[in-house]
């Protein structure tokens, strides 16, 4: 979750300008916020979130402490590979979160048959995604989400249609996992070169090298 301050800023003559701070991260946020009391030219100080909720700086202080442990800062890196002969689809996902001080990776891939297109693969992949956001017990959470799929983004997203039957089911599996987890999706498309470590564990799969990992990022 990102927020962003506001705040009316005394300058000569009683006059005053409002200012308003880019989306940044909530430590940060607290950091900026103490500097604008402390110079005590800055007044009507309030924060929001991302989901439009505004805070006083007290408020804010006693949530960092509460999320401190809990997994936040969630970027997820997915893809799906497809072989069309056997109709079996190999899905990679990279999850990084922080929890504390500290990041952490987890690289995880599966296989599932039965699957029609390369785009299907690609929804599988996303919801596999849920499925270790949930087992993380992710709740509220922003979690940006990053893919080399256009189609499958745009269509997550609701900005292009989907009118195949099949890719639509996986469409209300996601939306239904999604109001679960109560979570805040952003959907961003990159290149396949910014996806090699997704792709890899897609292929890992279909070569049947199940990989599952957990580890900390020094």
């Amino acid at each position: 979750m990102k927020y962003k301050l506001e705040w009316k800023y005394r300058i000569k003559k009683g006059n005053s300008v409002y200012f308003t701070s880019d989306w940044i991260a909530l430590e940060d946020a607290i950091i900026i916020g103490e500097d604008v009391e402390k110079s005590q030219k800055g007044t009507e100080l309030t924060f929001y979130d991302e989901n439009g909720t505004d805070w006083q700086l007290k408020e804010l202080k006693k949530l960092a402490v509460e999320v401190e442990e809990e997994p936040h800062d969630f970027l997820i890196y997915f893809d799906g590979g497809y072989q069309k002969t056997e109709k079996v689809a190999g899905i990679g996902v990279v999850l990084f979160f922080h929890q504390g001080k500290k990041k952490y990776r987890i690289r995880a891939n599966e296989v599932f048959h039965e699957m029609e297109t390369n785009n299907e693969a690609e929804y599988a992949a996303f919801y596999h995604a849920l499925n270790l956001l949930q087992e993380l017990n992710v709740q509220g959470a922003t979690c940006e989400f990053k893919g080399d799929s256009q189609v499958v983004l745009q269509q997550l997203a609701g900005e292009w249609p989907c009118y195949e039957e099949e890719l639509n089911r996986w469409l209300d599996r996601i939306e239904k996992k999604t109001a679960e987890l109560k979570i805040q999706a952003i959907y961003t498309p990159i290149g396949r070169n910014e996806n090699k470590e997704a792709d890899k564990l897609a292929t890992q799969a279909l070569e049947g090298k199940r990989i599952y990992s957990k580890m900390q990022i020094i």
